[in-house]
C-alpha cells in the first residue's frame, strides 16, 4: 500500500468509525464489547471541574469513532469532595455514562487526596490517619461506580515506584519494624524493604476494594521500568492482581535508549511486564500519545509512524490492550495542555488516526490477532534485583567516562542483547532470574543469556547447575558472577560454579574506554572466530584441570573464554563486557554472529531474518489463525530483507513468497520471498501453512 493509498484507506476507515459510533450513540443502554481475546486500544480520558458535557460527550465519540474500546479516567478524590467532606460524583457519572453510550469500557483509578497534590499520586500514605482516608476513600467511591455497566477494571494506584527512595514518615517507620521482626538486616536492607513495602501496600489497597467490588478486575500499571524494576516483586503480586500493566513514555522512562530504538524499548519494556504477570494478563496501560513540553524530562512528540510501531510492537508481544495517555490534555497545573492525541480544538491528529490504521487491521482479521502469544524461541535474557542493587551500591558517581561503572551498566548489558537478538528476527524472554521456571527436568532446546548479571544469588547456583545438567545452554558475558547477593566476591576464593562453566576468572584487567579482543576458538565446531568489541573489562580465565585445550576461547596467548559441557548441556563463557561493547560502538554484527554460532539448534528452528539487520526490529507471535511477525525499519533508507523460516528449510526466501501481508504502513511488499520495506515503516507477515 503507497502512502497516498495509505492516507485514503485512513480517511476511509474514520468515516466509517463515524458512522458505527452514530449508530451506538443511537441505541442507549448498548455495550460494544471487545471481540475475545483480541487486544484492544483506547486512551487516557481526562477529567476535570469546568468541563461542559458537550466536550465530555464529545471525547467518548472520538474515542468510538477511532476504533478504541477502552479508556482510563483518574478518579480524583479532589473533584468528588467539598472541604466540609460533602461527596458529589456528578463530574464522573457523566463520564461513566457517556463511556457506557459509546460502548467504551473504563479503567478506574483510584486517586485520594495526594499531601502533595501531585498529578502522579503518591505512592504510600504518610501517617495511619491518612491510611484511614484512603480507606474511606475507596469505601464511597468503589461502593458508587461498581454498579455502572461502562466500569471494567479498578487500577489500585497510579505507577509505584520511588527509584528507590524509602520515604521517613509514620507509617513506613511502623512498616520497618513490622518487617524486620521477620527480616534480618544487613546489606541492602533499605532496599529488601522497599520491595516489601510496595508488595503490602498494593496487597491492603486490594483488600480494601474487595471489601466492596469483588465483580471486577484489579490491575496496576508500573513506570520506568528499566530503572525501577529492582522496587517490584511481580510474583508475589499475582495472588491479588486480575491483570498487570506497564506506562511507557518514550519522553524520560526510555534514557537508555536513543529514538531509533523505541521499538525494542517497547518490546523489552512489555517482555519484563509479561514474565512478572505470569499466567496473567499484561496491559500497556500508558502510552505517550501526544506531545510534552514542560513535564516529562525530554520535550517529545511521537509521529504517526512511531504510534503504529508501538502499538504493533505492543500486541504481538502480546498485550491485552494499549491505552494512549492521553486523549485529550489537563486544562490547568502539571501538564497542562500536553500529551493528548487530540489538539487545542478537539480534533484528531495524525496520530489518533493512525492509531486507528491499527484498530481496524485488529478488527478485520480477528482470528490471526485473538489470544495472542510471543514466539517462545527458547532463548531468555536473565538480570537479577540484587544486581541492580550492588550497581547502585558501587556506581559513586554517574559523571565518570566509563559507562559501565554508571548505574544502569547492568540493565544495559542485557537490553542490547535484547536488541540484537531482535534485529536477528530472535526477539528472546527477559525476566527476573527468581520468575525462570526452575522446575523442569529437561532444558533442552532452551538457552539462558546472563549478560554481566554482576551479583547472582546463591539459591540460584545449583539452579543453573541442573539447568545446564539437563541439556540447557547457557552463555554468560561480562561480570556475571563477579558478587553474591551480599557482595561477597566469588572468584576471590572457590568459584562455586567452576565445574559448570569449566574454569574460573584469574582476573579483570581494565582497558579505560572501548577496544577489541581478536577471538578464536579450538573447539572443532568452530564456535568463535571474530573481532569483539568490548568496553572497559577483559576478562582473563583460568581452565580447569580437566579442560581440553580444545575448550579455550583465545585473544592471542591470552584465554579469554571457555567453552564447557556440563551433563547434557554447554556453557559459553567470556567474562568480558561485550554487550557494553556492542553497544558503544553500534556494531552489533560481531556479537550476533557468536550467539548464532553459540546457539545453532535455537537459530535454525525458529522463523527469524535470514541475517543480522542493524535497525530492523522482528517479533513473531501466535494467534488462532497461526503465526504473524511484525517488522519495523529505523533505519534511514529503504531495506530489502529475507527470512530463514524452518518448514521450508531454506534461507534463500524460498517459498516465503506464499505467505502475505496483513499491514503495511507505507509500500512495504513482499517479492519472490524477499520483504521490501522503506524507512520508518512497520509491516505485518502472515505466514502460511503456520
Amino acid at each position: 500500500m503507497n502512502s497516498n493509498a495509505f492516507s485514503s484507506f485512513r480517511l476511509n476507515l474514520y468515516m466509517l468509525f463515524v458512522g458505527l459510533s452514530f449508530s451506538v450513540s443511537l441505541s442507549a443502554g448498548t455495550t460494544v464489547a471487545p471481540p475475545d481475546g483480541l487486544p484492544v486500544i483506547g486512551a487516557q480520558v481526562i477529567i476535570e471541574p469546568g468541563q461542559s458535557e458537550e466536550d465530555v460527550e464529545l471525547w467518548f465519540r472520538r474515542l468510538s469513532e477511532s476504533g478504541m474500546k477502552v479508556c482510563r479516567i483518574r478518579m480524583f478524590e479532589d473533584y468528588m469532595k467539598d472541604t466540609s467532606g460533602q461527596w458529589d460524583f456528578s463530574l464522573f457519572d457523566k463520564a461513566f455514562e457517556a463511556a457506557h453510550r459509546h460502548g467504551i469500557k473504563v479503567f478506574a483509578t483510584l486517586f485520594p487526596s495526594a499531601p502533595d497534590n501531585s498529578i502522579g499520586g503518591f505512592k504510600f500514605p504518610v501517617s495511619f490517619r491518612h491510611r484511614e482516608g484512603i480507606e474511606r476513600y475507596i469505601a464511597e467511591v468503589v461502593s458508587h461506580f461498581k454498579n455502572f455497566p461502562a466500569l471494567y477494571s479498578w487500577v489500585l494506584m497510579n505507577e509505584p515506584g520511588t527509584g528507590g527512595y524509602v520515604p521517613d514518615n509514620e507509617y513506613t517507620r511502623y512498616m520497618r519494624h513490622q518487617w524486620q521482626d521477620c527480616h534480618s538486616g544487613g546489606r541492602f536492607s533499605d532496599r529488601r524493604f522497599l520491595v516489601y513495602l510496595n508488595t503490602s501496600y498494593l496487597k491492603w489497597l486490594s483488600e480494601k476494594v474487595l471489601e466492596n467490588d469483588n465483580s471486577h478486575e484489579l490491575h496496576v500499571n508500573n513506570h520506568q521500568i528499566f530503572e525501577n524494576v529492582a522496587e517490584y516483586d511481580f510474583s508475589s503480586w499475582r495472588p491479588f492482581l486480575s491483570t498487570f500493566g506497564a506506562s511507557a513514555h518514550p519522553s524520560w522512562h526510555y534514557d537508555y535508549f536513543c529514538r531509533s530504538e523505541y521499538p525494542y524499548a517497547m518490546s523489552a519494556n512489555c517482555a519484563i511486564v509479561r514474565s512478572g504477570a505470569g499466567t496473567k494478563p499484561f496491559w500497556v496501560t500508558e502510552l505517550q500519545g501526544g506531545n510534552n513540553t514542560y513535564s516529562g524530562m525530554n520535550p517529545f512528540c511521537p509521529t504517526a509512524d512511531e504510534i503504529v510501531q508501538w502499538l504493533w510492537t505492543s500486541v504481538v508481544s502480546g498485550a491485552r490492550g494499549t491505552i494512549f495517555w492521553s486523549l485529550n490534555s489537563r486544562s490547568e497545573g502539571e501538564e497542562a495542555g500536553e500529551w493528548a492525541l487530540l489538539d487545542f480544538q478537539n480534533s484528531p491528529t495524525d496520530r489518533i488516526e493512525a492509531a486507528s490504521s491499527v484498530a481496524a487491521v485488529l478488527e478485520d482479521d480477528i482470528s490471526l490477532f485473538s489470544d495472542v502469544s510471543p514466539q517462545d524461541n527458547g532463548i531468555s535474557l536473565l538480570y537479577s534485583r540484587s544486581s541492580l542493587w550492588t550497581e547502585n551500591a558501587v556506581s559513586y558517581n554517574d559523571n565518570i567516562l566509563y559507562e559501565g561503572r554508571q548505574s544502569g551498566g547492568v540493565m544495559k548489558s542485557v537490553l542490547e542483547y535484547y536488541e540484537i537478538l531482535s534485529e536477528c528476527g530472535m526477539t528472546p524472554s527477559l525476566m527476573e532470574i527468581g520468575e525462570y521456571d526452575w522446575t523442569k527436568d529437561n532444558y533442552s532446546g532452551k538457552a539462558i543469556v546472563l549478560a554481566n548479571m554482576t551479583s547472582v544469588p546463591k539459591e540460584h547456583w545449583e539452579h543453573l547447575r541442573q539447568f545446564v545438567a539437563m541439556g540447557g545452554s547457557l552463555f554468560v558475558e561480562g561480570l556475571t558472577c563477579f558478587y553474591d547477593e551480599n557482595m561477597r566476591s566469588l572468584y576471590s576464593t572457590s568459584f562455586p560454579l567452576s565445574d559448570v562453566f569449566g574454569g574460573t576468572v584469574s582476573e579483570f584487567r581494565c582497558t579505560p574506554g572501548d577496544f577489541t579482543i581478536d577471538v578464536v576458538s579450538r573447539d572443532p565446531s568452530g564456535l568463535v572466530k571474530d573481532k569483539l568489541p568490548v568496553h572497559l573489562w577483559k576478562g582473563y580465565t583460568t581452565p580447569a584441570s580437566s579442560c581440553s585445550s580444545n575448550n579455550l576461547i583465545l585473544d592471542g596467548a591470552d584465554t579469554v573464554g571457555l567453552v564447557n559441557k556440563y551433563g547434557n548441556g554447554k556453557v559459553i563463557w567470556l567474562p568480558s563486557l561485550l554487550g557494553m561493547g556492542a553497544r558503544r560502538s553500534g556494531d552489533g554484527a560481531p556479537l550476533a554472529r557468536l550467539l548464532a554460532r553459540s546457539l545453532p539448534s535455537l537459530f535454525d528452528s525458529n522463523i527469524r531474518l535470514s541475517k543480522h539487520e542493524e535497525d530492523i526490529f522482528m517479533q513473531t507471535a501466535k494467534g488462532r489463525a497461526g503465526k504473524f511477525s511484525v517488522i519495523v525499519n529505523k533505519s534511514h533508507v529503504s531495506r530489502k530483507l529475507r527470512f530463514f523460516v524452518p518448514e521450508y528449510n531454506s534461507s534463500s526466501g524460498k517459498n516465503v513468497g506464499r505467505s502475505s501481508l496483513v499491514f503495511a504502513s507505507k509500500c512495504g511488499h513482499l517479492r519472490k520471498g524477499m520483504l521490501f520495506i522503506e524507512p520508518e515503516e512497520t509491516v505485518v507477515i502472515r505466514w502460511a501453512n503456520h
